[in-house]
């Protein structure tokens, strides 16, 4: 099941509005995060139009953990972050996803809660297409 409406479901100008597809995974999508404060911060979507982790079952649950430690261990290996923070919202978009939001010592937010989009830090699309071929390689 789709959303018309959702960045997850139907890719194209809606995603492209935060993030940019890297690649499809077990049960569910890798995104680059667009802003890049926490580089390296990516998004594993499930791959429908779900609001909760309770609404899938107990397989498709462990095959989505899988694809988020799958992603997981790619950003530790590509940015080498001191922290990787993992983080579930939706309460507007209600699809189920998880921010992997990397945390690094020297940070502007060590220590802290990540801001969801400080609008802070883009990047060229030189740039995003070399942290795609990293992640994607380190997968």
């Amino acid at each position: 099941m789709k959303d018309c409406n959702c960045g997850y479901c139907m890719r194209g100008e809606l995603l492209a509005k935060f993030g940019i597809y890297i690649c499809d995974l077990s049960v569910s999508t890798l995104i680059l995060f667009k802003e890049q404060s926490k580089r390296g911060r990516c998004i594993v979507a499930y791959k429908d139009h779900v609001s909760e982790i309770v609404d899938i079952s107990e397989e498709e649950r462990n095959a989505f953990f899988a694809d988020v430690t799958r992603a997981a261990k790619a950003i530790h290996k590509v940015f080498k972050p001191d922290k990787l923070n993992y983080g579930a919202y939706g309460d507007t978009g209600c699809h189920l996803h998880m921010h992997l939001c990397p945390k690094y010592k020297d940070g502007d937010e060590w220590g802290g809660t990540f801001q969801m989009n400080p609008q802070k830090v883009y990047l060229s699309d030189e740039e995003y297409k070399k942290m795609i071929e990293d992640i994607k390689a380190a997968l």
